[in-house]
């Protein structure tokens, strides 16, 4: 039998803020700041998809740490490569702006409890150890970009061990959320706006109370689900449905006036439906979150009037390094064509290979290549990584005595292979460079057998997964955040931030670039919804 309980009455408050990840934390912080009255409901615990991630920000610019490491940016050259990534998603006048306050965003997040360090990553690499903090975490390097701009690290990760990095992010900005006076109510599903006269005036939702008898189990299979569902999403989901169960048993209707109302409950990479009508190639990515990646703060968007863009842009992240040597070697699609230079960023390359080779490649690299990354592993991986080096070096690689016999196994034209692998190195030991245009530093020919290949296909493998998260969103106002209609005009009362907007990272993911648009749009959004409050308070 349903249990119903009392959800105690709402006071009324100026800002009501929808999902807490990293954009709704900084919407929220970002008003509260401003004098107003603040309230985050979260299906959750906080933290979302952010809690998560590796905790890395992009930020260049000249930020003081890019300084400490001896690194010359400015914020034309940030915009000149971020250009080349975004690809007029967002207006220059926003990518610009976006790119002048980069070193006051970090400013602002250490104000707040971030700690950074300028200890740059010597080598390629998707994620840096515990001795580096401050590292190339996209394409700057990487051909055609380098054409166009300097290349600079951004990638600042909060000091944390391993992947504790994104959960010691997240928690900074909670104990800053909750100093600064900030209400959070956790287990809470908003299901409707409140729509008044044209003008969203606050939300209705659903709440289990986390302190009641049912609240310490429901934590424990929730914990469960977020920890398991990114590696064994099966397993995960079975964790995650019965404390769905538990919550739905001890739920009652409740709701809120306010101000104004800011979506931040992150994409839908975990909804079925959603992820069915706009995935394309991207179908059997490893979902990268958690379960409140639903799509509720889209939809609800969309209830309200507004409207969507770039929905069908997703990100995969099948990263070739660590270890850094793999980059020496090719990667190949089905037709034994080259898919690109191998040291673009994980999901650049990942991309190209779902648009141009059905999401189907191999990684070829020769012993004295496969031998380097071997003795890599140690220096150069996190635990997880390890954990993927292990299967790669063990079960997760196929191996011949030639290029041809390799293409056989693999089920690629061995011809073909072998025409590819000949122009990379003829372009090598000419002189005339990589044909690809690979850096020089990370080519050396393919030559000395056996020869080895690894499936980097896109698709969802415990072992050696390919996770990857939803980019498109809601349309926006860019000097406001306020979701716009199709006709452009904005939605009064609401407004969207993070992964549940199009923003800055909506073309092209790399590694910083979502957290860094969370919290620009999150504070852009939370200082705008807030002056709501001082022109009412003015008349």
């Amino acid at each position: 039998m349903h249990r119903s309980i009392a959800v105690d009455s709402q006071p009324d408050y100026d800002v009501v803020v929808v999902g807490y990840g990293a954009a709704g934390a900084a919407a929220a912080i970002q008003a509260a700041e401003q004098g107003a009255r603040v309230l985050i409901l979260d299906r959750g615990y906080g933290g979302g998809a952010s809690d998560l991630s590796g905790g890395v920000v992009y930020a260049g610019g000249g930020t003081r740490h890019q300084r400490a490491a001896g690194l010359d940016d400015t914020p034309d050259n940030m915009f000149e490569y971020l250009r080349l990534e975004t690809k007029g998603v967002v207006s220059e006048k926003t990518l610009r702006r976006f790119c002048e306050t980069s070193p006051e965003m970090i400013d602002w997040l250490e104000r707040q409890g971030v700690e950074y360090r300028g200890t740059l990553c010597p080598y390629k690499t998707s994620y840096p150890t515990d001795a580096h903090y401050l590292y190339f975490s996209g394409n700057e390097k990487a051909w055609p970009y380098a054409l166009s701009a300097k290349p600079a690290a951004r990638g600042h990760r909060q000091v944390a061990k391993g992947m504790g990095s994104g959960h010691a992010f997240f928690e900074v900005l909670r104990r800053s959320a909750m100093a600064k006076g900030v209400a959070f109510r956790p287990l809470s599903r908003v299901h409707e706006l409140i729509i008044e006269d044209g003008t969203v005036a606050g939300v209705r939702f659903r709440s289990m109370d986390h302190e009641g008898d049912a609240g310490p189990r429901h934590r424990k299979l929730a914990q469960l689900g977020v920890k398991l569902s990114n590696w064994v999403p099966a397993v995960g989901a079975h964790f995650n449905g019965r404390a769905d169960k538990l919550w739905q048993a001890n739920t009652a209707e409740g709701e809120v006036r306010a101000k104004a109302v800011i979506l931040a409950a992150g994409g839908f990479v975990y909804n079925p439906e959603m992820k069915a009508q706009y995935a394309g190639g991207y179908a059997h990515i490893s979902p990268l979150g958690t379960a409140g990646d639903d799509g509720t703060g889209i939809r609800l968007g969309v209830s309200a009037g507004g409207s969507t863009d770039l929905m069908e842009r997703m990100t995969a992240w099948r990263f070739l390094s660590p270890p850094s040597a793999f980059l020496e070697g090719v990667t190949v699609g089905p037709s034994g064509a080259r898919i690109a230079n191998e040291d673009l960023y994980g999901a650049t390359h990942s991309d190209v290979m779902i648009h141009e080779h059905e999401g189907r490649g191999f990684l070829v690299v020769d012993a004295r290549q496969w031998k380097k990354a071997r003795r890599q592993v140690r220096t150069q991986t996190q635990p997880f990584q390890l954990a993927m080096a292990a299967y790669l070096f063990t079960a997760g690689h196929i191996k011949a005595a030639s290029v041809e016999a390799l293409a056989r196994k693999i089920g690629v034209p061995p011809a073909a292979l072998a025409d590819t692998v000949s122009a990379y190195n003829t372009g090598i030991t000419s002189g005339a460079g990589d044909p690809a245009h690979k850096a020089p530093d990370l080519c050396s020919p393919v030559t000395e057998g056996p020869f080895y290949a690894v499936d980097i296909s896109i698709k969802n493998s415990p072992a050696f997964p390919a996770p990857g998260l939803t980019l498109g969103g809601l349309r926006v106002d860019e000097e406001t955040g306020e979701v716009l209609t199709a006709k452009d005009e904005p939605v009064s009362g609401l407004y969207a931030a993070g992964r549940n907007a199009v923003g800055i990272c909506s073309n092209s993911y790399i590694s910083g670039l979502s957290l860094a648009d969370c919290i620009f749009s999150g504070r852009r959004a939370g200082q705008h919804a807030a002056s709501l409050r001082s022109a009412e308070a003015a008349v």
